[in-house]
């Protein structure tokens, strides 16, 4: 499952980039803004342009980490 490894929102607010500013400019759409709150991975357009914005690798932003969940949902079904 992939997680954010830092707040993508504060830290475009700190680059100076607030949610006001990122749909105005169609920097990032409203569902992009939303999944990033939910803490849900963003498309591929999406992650390009927060990259694009904050100067960094997309391995600065995400993370893969296991599901434990998802696995142990997996093996309660066998």
């Amino acid at each position: 499952m992939l997680v954010y490894k830092i707040n993508v929102l504060e830290t475009l607010k700190e680059a100076g980039y607030n949610t006001t500013r990122l749909r105005k400019e169609k920097l990032l759409n409203e569902s992009a803004i939303q999944y990033i709150r939910e803490g849900k991975p963003v498309g591929a357009k999406a992650l390009d342009n927060i990259c694009m914005l904050l100067d960094m690798q997309p391995g600065n932003i995400l993370k893969y980490v296991e599901n434990i969940n998802i696995k142990n949902d997996v093996k309660q079904n066998e």
